[in-house]
């Protein structure tokens, strides 16, 4: 058997060629996917979503999630008018098609509607086009019912990576998790709900509530009450966070660039 040993000439020129088809690679548009596959899997610093923002302001954000039924959500409307609170509901695209009515009656009552993708999958888990078929789909379906394109996204079960991050940012989208679960859908009750809440807000802060879980209608005009009496201000995700020149922390906290 022969072995062939490539001399330095020819070594220079091979690493010569593979430069130029990088570059070649970078400069047509129609190669973006591969490189932000290549740009996440060689990264070596974790991109993180939006967990809370750093404000001088009194000012939270709280955002329902909408997967599994919509028993309560009238309830949540009519709370949510009653303390003049407009917030987030984040929609996944089988729930769309299952209540658009509802869709429609968010959007109508002056509510932010959030792309929570099409078929709330582990997105980790998912190739570049796969990302993009969850997250425009369900884009593409808000869309059709209330004319509003969706420009923020919560990943199902908080689950992320790099790739994920990568895509949603080229695809305009600011991707929100949260630093304050309530942990209603373990059901444990009203108060353990408004205690959690009541307790772990600060200036900033994005809690997470579901629109199907059991006690919502009773825990949520008591969190509204507490939160106004604590002297914050409830506005949708979208006002809380910065769009750009802005930095993310470690822990997930969404800083404006250059603030003093």
């Amino acid at each position: 058997m022969k072995i062939y040993i490539l001399s330095k000439k020819t070594l220079v020129i091979f690493l010569i060629l593979i430069l130029a088809f990088v570059g070649l690679l970078i400069y047509c548009n129609r190669f973006t996917g591969y490189l932000t596959d290549i740009r996440s899997v060689f990264s070596t610093q974790k991109q993180l979503p939006i967990y809370s923002v750093e404000t001088r302001e009194k000012e939270i954000a709280i955002s329902f999630d909408a997967a599994w039924g919509d028993t309560y959500t009238d309830d949540i409307l009519d709370v949510l008018d009653e303390y003049n609170v407009k917030t987030t509901f984040f929609l996944v695209g089988f729930w769309v098609d299952k209540y658009p009515d509802m869709v429609k009656k968010i959007h109508q009552r002056g509510h932010e509607i959030g792309n929570h993708s099409s078929s709330h999958p582990h997105m980790s888990q998912l190739t570049r086009e796969e990302i993009i078929k969850e997250i425009k789909e369900t884009e593409e379906k808000i869309m059709e019912l209330t004319a509003y394109r969706t420009n923020l996204f919560r990943p199902p079960f908080g689950d992320y990576n790099n790739l994920f991050i990568q895509t949603a940012k080229e695809l305009g989208y600011h991707v929100i998790q949260w630093d304050v679960d309530s942990l209603d859908w373990k059901e444990m009750g009203v108060n353990p709900v408004v205690d959690r809440v009541s307790r772990n807000i600060t200036r900033g802060s994005i809690v997470l509530f579901h629109n199907n879980a059991k006690y919502v209608s009773e825990y949520l005009p008591l969190v509204l009450k507490k939160l106004t009496e604590q002297g914050y201000k409830i506005v949708p995700i979208s006002q809380l966070i910065y769009k750009d020149n802005y930095t993310i922390d470690h822990s997930g906290r969404q800083h404006k660039a250059n603030a003093h």
